[in-house]
């Protein structure tokens, strides 16, 4: 049934470490500090935690539950689907909490990304590195960044999408992010600094792209009766993942513009029984601003070939009509391959945003979108 997820679990705790460029702490060490945080936060210890989801790209979970002395663990995964991986896990976690196997799981991530995890290693260890390998690596594709510029600049020549609204995105994360006390780039920036900023591949400049960063994120995801007793839970109401057309390559794949969010998104809503209408705030997973228009298009608030237009005259900034990345995204706060926009959809919906905190967010949703295409989405509500 589409509803069988709705309501049957609810996050109960969160927690983060400081985001760096420079971290003192394995990512072990990251994951372990933010793991704890949530655990405490849900008023819980950690023998109360009886599964464990880490991020596919990093420590396993049997490291997981050695560091925090877990001795009951009932389930253990991961879900290898790159930035769409912590809202999948909310998914598995919501699943196997929905089957009676566990009443609180642990859902953690923790990288490098800047002191040791590089682009080129990351890459070389994704499941569709064969793939890359024999078609986009001979057409000079290895980075992320030379990966989706065809996908931005086909978008671009089919529908006249541009660099200014491109630095909308660009300008609106950092102006977020200036808010936040746990953001790496607090430099304002202005359209024209968008503009001036280095070419890194066509279409992408320099401040269209994500930054690399350190850090770790953990959530603890709870039974609906277990969650009663924490002080804030927030309620998940739907969520899917999805994968798109040819999902291992993008050079063959048939409409480079369509994510495995089109997929997802359509069952995340029927399953939360919400309109798009009802969404108050949004945490879109922005690793180029270019995806943070296709994902708007993907999930429905426009039409494909909209979304450029969409973002524009502030609809997505604080007071807007859907203020999205109010933590400043992976752009601008940090890039903890999207733990942190589950981490800030829930200190929205509980009140905790701070100076950029959305006045009565109720209801909001958070996605992820990982190589080379998946994506993920869950829709959460602020528990009565």
């Amino acid at each position: 049934m589409t509803d069988s997820l709705n309501g049957k679990a609810a996050i109960t705790g969160i927690g983060e470490t400081e985001y760096s460029r420079g971290a003192d702490k394995s990512s072990i060490g990251l994951m372990l500090e933010a793991s704890l945080k949530a655990i405490l936060d849900a008023g819980l210890k950690p023998q109360d935690i009886d599964g464990v989801i880490p991020y596919s790209l990093g420590p396993v979970g049997e490291e997981i539950m050695t560091g925090l002395n877990l001795t009951d663990v009932r389930f253990s995964a991961q879900t290898p689907m790159g930035g769409a991986s912590p809202v999948a896990a909310l998914q598995c976690a919501a699943a196997v909490i929905a089957a009676g196997v566990c009443k609180h799981v642990l859902v953690v991530l923790g990288r490098r990304g800047s002191s040791d995890s590089r682009v080129a290693n990351r890459i070389a260890a994704m499941p569709q590195f064969r793939q890359i390998s024999e078609f986009e690596n001979p057409i000079g594709a290895i980075a992320p960044a030379q990966l989706y510029a065809p996908m931005a600049r086909r978008h671009m020549e089919l529908y006249g999408t541009n660099e200014d609204q491109f630095a909308e995105i660009a300008v609106t994360m950092r102006e977020h992010a200036m808010l936040n006390d746990n953001a790496i780039m607090k430099k304002p920036m202005t359209v024209e600094d968008h503009h001036a900023s280095r070419m890194i591949s066509d279409p992408f400049r320099l401040f269209d792209c994500c930054l690399e960063s350190d850090g770790g994120t953990a959530v603890i995801v709870s039974a609906a009766d277990r969650a009663k007793d924490s002080r804030a839970p927030v309620t998940i109401l739907g969520v899917a993942e999805g994968h798109p057309d040819s999902p291992s390559t993008i050079t063959q794949r048939p409409d480079l513009m369509t994510l495995g969010l089109a997929k997802a998104a359509p069952r995340a809503f029927e399953m939360a029984g919400v309109k798009h209408a009802d969404i108050d705030v949004a945490q879109i997973y922005d690793c180029f601003t270019y995806m943070v228009i296709c994902e708007l298009e993907d999930l429905g608030f426009c039409k494909k070939g909209e979304g450029g237009a969409y973002v524009e005259g502030g609809r997505i900034r604080l007071g807007g009509e859907l203020p999205t990345n109010t933590h400043g995204g992976l752009l601008s706060q940090a890039h903890i391959a999207g733990m942190n926009h589950v981490y800030e959809l829930v200190r929205q919906l509980r009140g905790e945003g701070g100076a950029a905190q959305v006045a009565g967010a109720e209801i909001g949703l958070v996605t992820g979108y990982g190589d080379l295409g998946d994506g993920s989405v869950a829709i959460m509500q602020k528990a009565s």
